[in-house]
This record gives C-alpha cells, structure tokens and sequence, in this order.
C-alpha cells in the first residue's frame, strides 16, 4: 500500500524561480531509474520464488518506486517543459537492460541479494534527503522529503528479510562485507549513466559512460553534507553487523567523506575536459 499519492502533492506551489539548474539533469536521471523498478521485481520473484511473503513485499515495493519515478518525471517537466518524460524513459528502457530470468542471486545467496538491497536504500534514502536539503524549491523539497522516507522503510524492509535469511545461511562477515562494498561501487555503472544520457543528452549524442556518469556524479556529490554521509555510513554497518554509533563508524564516515571530495574533483575535471574539447550535451558544472 502507498504511504502517498502523487495527486497529494501541491503542485501548483512549483516555483520556478527556485529551481536550482544544477538538480534538473539529476531529478530526470533519478527519475527513469526509479520508474524502473518493474525489471527489478520480476528479478527479485525469481530469486525468492519460494518465499511468498518476500515476493508480495516486493511487489508492494516495486508499486512505490514507479510512483518515485513518476513523480520525479513530473517535476523534471515541470522545471523543464520541453523534456518528455515519457520519451525519455521509452529510449532508457530500450537501451539499458538487466537479467531477470535467473533462479539464483547474482550475490551468490539471498543473504547477499538482501545485503546489496540495503545498500541501494541507504543510497537513495541519503540522496533524495540531500537533494530535498539543498533545494528551495518547495514541490522538489516536498517530493524529495516523501521519496526519503519510503526509501529508508524500503531500507528497513530488506533489513528485516536480510535477517531472517541470515540466521538460515550464516554468511559471514568478509562476504557480507565483500557484498556490501561491491554495490556500493555499482552505482557508477551504467545504470545512472545511462539514465543521465537519456535524460540530458539528445537522441543525436553518442553514449560515452566517462562522460555521463561524471555529468551526474560530478553534479549529485555536491549535493551531500558530511550529516549525509554520517548516516548512510551508519546504515551500512547496520547491515553488515557492525556498531552503526560506534567509533569505526565515525572513522569510517569521516574517510568516506574525504573519497567522496576527491572524487567529486575528478568528475568534474572530466567535465571540464569535455567542455573545453566542446563535447555535445554537456555543460560545465558547478
């Protein structure tokens, strides 16, 4: 059941005089990737296709997630009245596929596919509560603050299941771990890449992943504060069966701070780089 309903949002408050540039290209990636859920449910039923409870969990999350992906797509032409939405997203699912007719995680057990779950949740749960922080537009702010707080249930969702499957398949820590930090580094794959082509770049530009994701990370890092770190950092360690308060925990998000930092001014370099040689459908970023 949804928690919200995109109709429930004030959108004729949209303020066009507040939208920041820098967020448009974000929101309309985030958007096709968040209405991508579908391809994501289909996969999660085959990995768990014994577990009817997961399964109708799953299906309830994947309703909230095209509704993420809806209303994001909503406020990027509200920001953008020549973007379409649909278009865009029917270019983004022609090209960008993934691997749904498994009967296995591709983790290496459901333990695992839980654990990388978590990770995405904490991901986007920090994200959209960056952006919504950032941003003084009051429609984007509202839709940001609701799309967080579904994405940290849905974190804790996955956590719950993670535990029940732990106790059955005992993984240990260096694979909960070697998992965890494993999808952390898939979110420079070309799932957002892509999306960030589709969404920002014309029909007429070739694909280049260098280029699109340092177009959306260069952009989305600076977005974050360190309390944007500090908590996804502790949603992490509560996922693998560390102390999420501990001192570890504040070490740990105090290095993931500084990487974030080093390397957003490497994205952004790779910005620059490709608008001083005049590449298409890109801009320089803040």
């Amino acid at each position: 059941m949804k928690h919200w309903h995109i109709d429930q949002i004030a959108w004729d408050k949209f303020d066009p005089g507040k939208v920041d540039p820098a967020i448009v290209p974000l929101v309309k990636a985030a958007a096709m990737v968040e209405r991508n859920a579908t391809d994501y449910t289909a996969y999660l039923n085959n990995v768990f296709r014994d577990d009817p409870a997961f399964c109708a969990a799953a299906d309830n999350w994947a309703v909230e997630e095209i509704q993420h992906g809806d209303a994001l797509g909503r406020w990027g032409m509200c920001a953008d009245p020549s973007w379409d939405f649909e278009a865009a997203f029917a270019r983004y699912r022609a090209g960008y596929k993934i691997e749904t007719s498994v009967d296995a995680s591709i983790r290496g057990s459901r333990t695992g596919e839980l654990i990388a779950r978590c990770m995405v949740e904490t991901g986007t749960s920090s994200y959209y509560t960056a952006l919504g922080d950032s941003t003084e537009e009051p429609v984007l702010r509202e839709v940001c603050r609701l799309i967080a707080a579904d994405e940290y249930r849905h974190f804790k969702l996955f956590y719950d299941h993670m535990r029940r499957y732990l106790g059955r398949e005992n993984l240990g820590f260096v694979q909960r771990l070697r998992v965890a930090l494993g999808r952390i580094g898939e979110s420079e794959d070309d799932e957002l890449a892509y999306a960030y082509h589709c969404g920002n770049e014309g029909d007429g530009t070739p694909y280049n992943h260098e280029r699109c994701i340092a177009g959306y990370m260069g952009r989305a890092m600076g977005f974050y504060r360190y309390r944007h770190i500090e908590r996804s950092t502790a949603m992490v360690f509560k996922s693998i069966g560390l102390d999420p308060r501990g001192r570890m925990s504040s070490v740990a998000a105090r290095a993931g701070w500084r990487l974030m930092q080093w390397r957003r001014e490497r994205f952004l370099a790779t910005l620059r780089r490709a608008a001083n040689e005049n590449a298409p459908g890109l801009d320089k970023a803040a």
